[in-house]
């Protein structure tokens, strides 16, 4: 239950102290905010049997027929409609509502998280609602300017390229020392940059010299191809020929001899 009143109600949605890092206009905002949102849009539902008057109405959400008697949820602020308990829940996230607290926008109920960021984005970094002017926008989601850093060494972001990792930006230096793939041909990481095929799992360089036939040298972009024990190649005779030569040392094995195995 705590967990899901944070998750649902998250405390620095309507409380200053918990967001020691605001202007004072970002706090007089916040204030002002939550003092609205209180008067206008927050209720709790009332868990009672439906009354005989609302036999047989439906459902608010699912539009099943309630009788007299049955268990029912109704929300003061939306009249005098009934919801199944199970079916009072968030509009956007579906979770049932804890404490049957929850804010009406349209004739719809929300938690408190959602119905917050029906007006306000919301920080992916600090979870708090981004009341500056200004923000920072990308894969979907928003960030406090100050907030946009690297996941591993905090560089901050602002006008530089980055990667996503795990849905959080990552600086180019830190992607290519610690999450780039290294190519199955040359052994090079793939950098942030650098065009990437993938095939059962393991990585190539997208150019010709490393993507393609392991005997022929064939360039394999967009061609058919056959893979086998991490090793490319354009057809089922030039995989046989490796197969005849492989005690023999020639070009295409050397090209691949300081490889890593697909295990790694």
């Amino acid at each position: 239950r705590a967990r899901a009143l944070l998750q649902q109600l998250p405390p620095q949605d309507c409380d200053e102290r918990f967001c020691p890092d605001l202007a004072e206009e970002e706090r007089r905002q916040l204030r002002a905010f939550s003092a609205r949102r209180r008067q206008e849009a927050l209720g709790q539902g009332l868990a009672c049997p439906v009354p005989g008057p609302c036999h047989g109405c439906p459902c608010r959400k699912c539009g099943r027929r309630l009788n007299k008697g049955d268990p029912g949820i109704s929300a003061s602020r939306l009249g005098d409609q009934f919801w199944h308990p199970s079916c009072f829940s968030c509009h956007f996230c579906h979770q049932q509502l804890v404490d049957l607290i929850y804010f009406q926008q349209d004739g719809r109920i929300y938690c408190g998280r959602h119905h917050a960021e029906l007006f306000r984005p919301r920080c992916a970094s600090c979870d708090q609602l981004i009341f500056m002017e200004e923000c920072i926008e990308a894969e979907g989601r928003r960030w406090h300017l100050e907030h946009f850093c690297c996941l591993e060494c905090d560089e901050p972001l602002r006008g530089q390229r980055y990667v996503m990792r795990s849905g959080r930006p990552c600086c180019r230096g830190c992607f290519e020392s610690l999450f780039a793939e290294p190519c199955q041909a040359c052994g090079d990481p793939i950098g942030a940059d650098g065009e990437e095929v993938t095939h059962q799992g393991l990585h190539w360089h997208a150019r010709a010299a490393c993507f393609c036939c392991s005997l022929c040298r064939k360039p394999l972009r967009g061609q058919p191809l056959t893979c086998r024990r991490g090793r490319l190649f354009c057809s089922d005779t030039c995989s046989r020929g490796q197969d005849a030569s492989s005690s023999a040392s020639d070009s295409s094995d050397s090209a691949f001899a300081s490889a890593p195995s697909p295990d790694s």
